[in-house]
């Protein structure tokens, strides 16, 4: 496990860590000191760490600092920690950490994003993870009617070639010419920005990023040990005007965006700013890769805006995960055919191609795929009305723009900081999005980012819920702005 940097300026890589530390029994300084003897066991607090002062670690967790102090002395009387006066509060050297190692280690996550999945659920509502909790009838109909393949060993590295046919007929369908040799089928999108990560970046490479941005792709570009040059994003999208200069000073080895529907502002880039970033990434030889996993879930029915694609030179990604389902793995790439095919190869040596009965099924429901759209966008746009009507009528102080497609909400606290909310918002059986974790910049500290795909009767809890906490939150002073680092380590 890698090691946290806890110095002042990383408190927020402690908090991250700590993950869903409050669920379960008893009083919170056992469960405080629980979860940090885990982590000072693994490894990941290694011997001589300097942990937060106690009020300060109190204020970003959102408890007394009583229960700080107290969950410091049970471990200080275990041997796990040394406090002295003067030097602060550390993990003892000779504490029961995982021993060091020579060899490299594996970065894990601690995005707060995945870590609500990887730990036991409880009776806690996840809106900080946004993807539809139940399949369409369609798919379970897919799957009932599969025809597997004769003679066939099941590994496509690229992908089913009847499902990239399919994929590249729906950018055809959208005025984007496109070949089945330019789309490579993934494990979801996670899998698309993935390979593309590793593909594209090296450590110490540029990487421009919107301010704030999807924190799954952050955690990627932060394995790769790349450098993050954010532009910071507006009602009408990212700072087009601010990227192009980022371009021009730094030729970033590769730049990356959400421009329909951005995760999470849910903004929109307008089609003459997106047509200026396109044909300025182009000039400069900068790699352009499009987020599109939102793009088809928009409120209006009319016609849709035309994709970056259409201006030039883009790497799209696409995936299935937020149209159908979160369960159905099935994402793309679509870009330049001599790039699929070095993707191909990579996947090929990471997973020999992805699930084959997904794909059929995946095949089978994109031919005829306007009903199943149709159905998930109107299920979606009701569940926006309804969370944005629950929030207005129990916590009127809230600030947060109406969507116009996507699946959240970006909200804006009228004090505070949403990363010790969020602790008791857990604490009270919802799980939040920070919007610090969003944002290279070390901003967006008053933000959060909700979903609204719940049934509506399960929304409506989650407000009663966070409304009664939010009745109990007081907050502490000002948080510092974080850097990127404390984000996502």
């Amino acid at each position: 496990m890698e090691p946290i940097d806890t110095s002042a300026d990383t408190l927020g890589a402690l908090v991250a860590r700590l993950g869903r530390w409050s669920a379960g029994r008893g009083p919170l300084y056992l469960l405080l000191a629980a979860r940090l003897r885990r982590l000072i066991d693994e490894g990941a607090l290694p011997p001589g760490a300097l942990l937060p002062p106690d009020r300060r670690l109190a204020t970003a967790l959102a408890v007394g600092r009583t229960t700080v102090v107290a969950a410091y002395d049970t471990l200080r009387q275990e041997a796990r920690l040394v406090r002295r006066q003067g030097s602060g509060t550390r993990v003892a050297p000779a504490a029961l950490a995982a021993p060091a190692s020579d060899a490299p280690r594996v970065a894990e996550t601690s995005n707060p994003l995945f870590l609500h999945l990887l730990e036991a659920l409880d009776d806690v509502i996840l809106l900080s993870c946004a993807a539809p909790a139940q399949p369409p009838p369609e798919l379970a109909e897919a799957y009932r009617s599969l025809v597997l393949p004769d003679a066939d060993l099941g590994y496509h590295p690229a992908g089913l070639g009847a499902l990239r046919t399919a994929v590249a007929g729906r950018y055809a369908a959208r005025g984007v010419p496109t070949g089945p040799e330019q789309i490579l089928v993934t494990t979801g999108a996670q899998q698309a920005l993935s390979l593309l990560t590793r593909l594209l970046l090296a450590p110490g490479d540029g990487v421009l990023v919107e301010a704030p941005t999807y924190p799954g792709a952050l955690d990627l570009f932060r394995e790769a040990a790349a450098v993050p040059l954010p532009v910071a994003v507006g009602p009408d999208g990212m700072d087009v005007a601010e990227a192009v200069r980022v371009m021009e000073r730094h030729r970033p080895a590769l730049a990356y965006v959400v421009a329909r529907f951005q995760n999470p502002t849910g903004t929109v880039l307008p089609p003459l700013a997106g047509r200026r970033l396109v044909e300025a990434a182009n000039a400069l030889g900068v790699p352009l890769v499009d987020d599109e996993v939102l793009a088809d879930l928009a409120f209006d029915t009319g016609p849709p805006e035309p994709s970056l694609s259409s201006y030039g030179d883009v790497i799209a990604v696409g995936s299935l995960s937020k149209v159908v389902w979160g369960g159905l793995r099935i994402g793309w790439v679509r870009g330049p055919a001599p790039l699929i095919a070095r993707l191909a190869r990579l996947k090929a040596l990471h997973d020999l191609g992805s699930d084959l009965p997904s794909q059929l099924a995946a095949t089978r429901l994109l031919d005829g795929f306007g009903p199943v759209l149709a159905a998930r966008t109107a299920v979606v746009r009701a569940g926006h009305d309804h969370l944005r009507a629950e929030l207005a009528r129990l916590l009127p102080s809230w600030s947060c723009a109406p969507a116009t497609g996507g699946q959240t909400l970006w909200i804006r606290l009228p004090h505070g900081d949403g990363v010790s909310f969020a602790q008791l918002a857990l604490r009270h059986g919802v799980a939040v999005l920070p919007g610090a974790t969003t944002d290279a910049l070390g901003g967006s500290l008053r933000h959060l980012r909700l979903h609204f795909l719940a049934p509506s009767e399960v929304l409506t809890e989650a407000v009663r819920r966070l409304a009664a906490a939010w009745a109990e939150y007081t907050p502490g002073p000002e948080p510092e702005r974080a850097s990127l680092h404390a984000i996502v380590v």
